[in-house]
């Protein structure tokens, strides 16, 4: 099995949190707004807020621990605000995760 890392738990996290946003404004919203159901937004968006921090947080930690540029770092945030972006950020953040993964076994190896 892979060993994770930063980049991994970021991914595994965005990923989840974009599933709570497409929940929010295809599901939550219409019922508020359609069915005067105010709690379903109430409920799904603090689940969806608490994941975006979580996501803001690991983002930082993978930004600072991987010695990302910062306008990867700034893709990776736009693409967890716009709905369904982290989906096509996926692809990148799995080949960072391999680089990430990369370079500790070098450095592993070169111990």
């Amino acid at each position: 099995m892979k060993d994770k890392n930063i980049v991994d738990v970021l991914r595994i996290v965005a990923f989840i949190e974009g599933i709570s946003y497409v929940v929010l404004l295809a599901i939550a919203m219409p019922l508020k707004y359609a069915a005067g159901m105010p709690q379903a937004v109430r409920m799904t968006g603090s689940v969806h807020g608490a994941l975006f921090v979580l996501f803001c947080l690991l983002l930082l930690q993978a930004f600072l621990s991987a010695r990302w540029k910062f306008s990867f770092a700034a893709k990776v945030f736009a693409s967890a605000v716009i709905p369904l972006g982290t989906f096509f950020m996926d692809k990148t953040l799995g080949q960072r995760a391999d680089e990430v993964r990369a370079e500790a076994k070098a450095k592993k190896e070169a111990a």
